[in-house]
């Protein structure tokens, strides 16, 4: 499985990277304001910044909702640097974009899935990933995990090179059935990657092992 870090905040990206366990990261307008970057040129200052971080994958939104926005709005994000993964909504001429990407090797990443139609419709027009959002599926009283085990069978049953990337990944318990029910990739905020590292044995035993030492020690 694959862990991206769902986050415009290039502390958290350094830190999750200095990890050893990022493999990307996913970003959006809202992330984006969150960070307090705005303007064409600063937002691709800062994926810019983003991809000098990490290795490959760092997905880029359009803001476009039409075919011609879209296209001509990814095709400057793909320039920015080759790491770049445009993200596209899950819309009639986002299908398009998709597959005028494909056709041009730009990888992409699918966003707003909330269904299994959606997803098989993404796949054929070529997307290099899905985000179906499990959180917000669970604010609805929707499981958002019986979704992505859904599109993750039936993505086995036909052979799709599409990757399922878990998105709205609220902690690790979200984290760990994604796992379970073979999710490629997962992007979540920083402390969900971290929150697997906690266990109160982990603890007490390092404090056990410490004590000990000091004892022999004559400490």
């Amino acid at each position: 499985m694959k862990f991206f870090i769902d986050t415009a905040n290039l502390a958290d990206i350094r830190e999750a990277y200095d990890l050893g366990v990022l493999d990307g990261v996913t970003t959006n307008p809202s992330l984006m304001a969150k960070e307090g970057i705005s303007g064409d040129e600063k937002v691709r200052a800062h994926y810019k910044a983003i991809c000098d971080i990490v290795d490959d994958k760092v997905s880029a939104e359009v803001i476009s909702t039409d075919y011609e926005g879209m296209v001509k709005e990814g095709k400057e994000l793909a320039k920015i640097d080759d790491k770049i993964v445009v993200k596209i909504p899950m819309i009639k001429d986002g299908l398009k974009a998709l597959k005028y990407f494909q056709s041009e090797g730009i990888r992409t990443n699918c966003t707003l899935i909330f269904s299994a139609g959606q997803a098989l419709l993404a796949a054929k027009a070529g997307a290099s990933y899905v985000s179906p959002f499990i959180g917000r599926l669970d604010d609805i009283s929707f499981d958002g995990m019986e979704l992505i085990a859904q599109i993750v069978h039936i993505y086995g049953n036909y052979g799709f090179e599409t990757e399922v990337l878990a998105a709205s990944v609220r902690h690790s318990m979200h984290l760990l059935k994604c796992a379970e029910v073979g999710a490629d990739v997962v992007t979540c905020p920083l402390k969900v990657i971290t929150s697997l590292l906690n266990h109160p044995l982990t603890d007490s035993g390092l404090a056990t092992f410490l004590a000990d030492h000091a004892k022999a020690a004559g400490k």
